[in-house]
């Protein structure tokens, strides 16, 4: 053995040393080839020169390099298509963190805009006409209304910021305009295009042609307004899915707002800073207002569309804004500072009650009535605390979020899958006042609130419920017989009282007759531009249903599933929606 030591030694030795002159030789060889290609290479193109000086220009579509210039733009078109195709395809699976900069256009040709239009765009938004941008008068009357009746509920940016970029993209030097951001051109297009497109009371009227016209005009700044990683992003986002919710048939909410909670979670806005890192409380009530803000959109998304919330209540701690940091300016008034906070603690009410129901165990509740009670009396204790400077418009908006609040929190669901007569009758009643009350704004002048699709789909919502009570209850629902509440137990809330009926108003046949009459004429109108893409597919059970209650006859159950915009599917009217 110690003789064939080092003959085998040797012999790796040797293999060594005859693999690497084998390399050096084959880099040898590689590095000739190379210097003959690239003298060959030469040659030709002092040949091709010298056959352009002699024979004239060839001809564009024979040139070699023009033919190799479109073969690379057809071939990274397709690598685009591809890379924005394979990213919608596994959406689901992907995890996108708004604080990374990976999707700057710098690093990558796909952005985070890019990916937000992808998955949330339904049509194309066409190129806006020349001659659509408005004169400065008319901007800002429109600017007004958005203030007045939208950012007074959703204050999620700065008022006095707003109002001097209106101002200097009026300006006529050119240097004023350059220093504006892409973020800010996005600000006021958007808040433009949600102005007009409020306004708008029939399809493809002036007032939503030219809020799709600011859209178009916002688009190209998508690319920065959305970039991930800073707070104009999530303003950009709420702007964006404010406009969704009055245009369906081109955006859809559902992802949008995914898309901002997506943001606020990943830019810590769900949770309040420590406060030595706070630089000042307008900073603070600034950031507040944009995650209430969020939070807000997304619970009524979520509600309205029997879908999940993006995130639960138990994983934010952020205390309201103040009515200090919610200022006031020229054009919202002082009631600005309430409506918001009002919608605020509503959306907090509806949350607690809808993750309990709908998103929590199957298993019914043990004591399901106590719980619904006591929701109902605090929804009801918040009505009682409105304050007494809310615009009329504004008031009425509230009253009717509380009587759908009431009926979606009464109504049946796996948690709670029984209904008593007395919950029957109080639906019965708040659907009937939902409707008149409803029916008053869809034949208003014009929305002196944020009325959007959704509030379509609420409509559906709430004729369905008083389809399904008055089919199981007819005849005790259009007698006058007096209902006795359930008892409950001590120390627990009581059930909620009846609404107030005029004295010597219409019976309760006449006031049902009336309601499925409402349904009938708002259901194919309201809102006139906005609901076609969400209701379109519920048409049919809600005539249905309509006819069997007009001439008597036993209603076909129906159940609410959260599937696309939320639809009527058969089945019993016990089952809540599937999460």
């Amino acid at each position: 053995m110690s003789v064939l030591r080092p003959m085998t030694s040797s012999l790796e030795a040797r293999r060594e040393g005859c693999y690497v002159a084998a390399l050096e030789l084959r880099v040898e060889k590689l590095e000739k080839r190379l210097a003959f290609a690239r003298s060959r290479k030469a040659s030709v193109n002092l040949h091709d020169v010298d056959e352009a000086t002699t024979t004239g220009p060839a001809d564009r579509k024979d040139s070699l390099a023009n033919i190799r210039a479109a073969i690379h733009r057809k071939a990274a078109r397709k690598r685009e298509d591809s890379d924005v195709n394979a990213l919608v395809s596994d959406f689901g699976f992907l995890s996108v963190n708004a604080t990374t900069r990976d999707f700057e256009p710098s690093v990558s040709g796909m952005t985070f805009a890019r990916l937000v239009l992808a998955a949330a765009t339904n049509d194309e938004v066409p190129d806006p006409t020349e001659d659509s941008f408005p004169t400065r008068a008319e901007a800002f009357a429109t600017v007004q209304y958005y203030m007045a009746n939208i950012y007074s509920l959703f204050p999620s940016f700065s008022e006095t910021h707003l109002l001097t970029v209106l101002d200097d993209v009026y300006q006529q030097d050119e240097r004023v305009k350059d220093r504006l951001k892409d973020a800010d051109f996005w600000l006021l297009y958007m808040v433009l295009a949600i102005g007009y497109a409020a306004q708008s009371r029939e399809q493809n009227d002036d007032y939503s042609r030219r809020g799709l016209g600011f859209v178009a005009r916002a688009l190209p700044f998508a690319d920065k307004a959305l970039m991930p990683g800073y707070p104009s992003q999530i303003q950009s986002l709420i702007l964006f899915t404010q406009y969704s919710m009055l245009d369906p048939g081109h955006f859809d909410s559902w992802y949008l707002i995914g898309f901002a909670s997506r943001a606020v979670v990943d830019l810590g806005f769900h949770q309040d800073p420590p406060q030595l890192q706070v630089p000042d409380k307008a900073a603070l009530d600034l950031r507040r207002r944009m995650f209430y803000c969020v939070y807000a959109l997304d619970r009524m998304v979520s509600m309205v569309r029997a879908r999940s919330f993006s995130f639960t209540d138990d994983s934010i701690n952020v205390e309201y804004p103040s009515n200090s940091g919610l200022t006031s300016g020229p054009i919202t008034g002082p009631q600005s500072a309430d409506s918001a906070l009002v919608l605020f603690q509503l959306r907090r009410l509806q949350s607690e009650w809808y993750q309990t129901l709908f998103q929590g165990d199957a298993a019914p509740l043990s004591d399901a009535a106590s719980f619904i009670w006591q929701m109902c009396l605090e929804m009801r204790e918040w009505h009682e605390s409105l304050p007494d400077n809310l615009p009329s418009g504004i008031r009425e908006f509230f009253e009717l979020e509380l009587r759908y609040s009431y009926i979606h929190c009464l109504a049946p669901s796996d948690r709670q899958p029984h209904l008593t007569d007395y919950t029957r009758k109080l639906i019965f009643e708040h659907a009937i006042a939902y409707m008149n009350t409803i029916h008053s704004v869809v034949h208003g002048s014009v929305n002196t609130a944020f009325y959007s699709s959704l509030d379509a789909l609420k409509v559906f919502f709430v004729a369905t419920q008083f389809f399904t009570v008055f089919n199981e209850k007819r005849e005790l629902l259009i007698s006058e017989q007096r209902i006795i509440p359930p008892i409950t137990r001590p120390g627990t809330a009581p059930p909620p009282p009846l609404p107030h009926r005029p004295a010597g108003g219409e019976d309760s046949l006449d006031r049902s007759m009336r309601c499925l009459q409402q349904v009938h004429a708002q259901h194919p109108s309201y809102p006139p531009p906005h609901h076609q893409a969400l209701m379109g597919s519920q048409q049919v059970p809600m005539q249905g249903m309509m006819q069997q209650q007009l001439h008597g006859q036993p209603m076909m159950q129906y159940r609410w599933v959260g599937d696309g915009g939320g639809q009527m599917m058969p089945g019993p009217p016990g089952q809540g929606p599937p999460m």
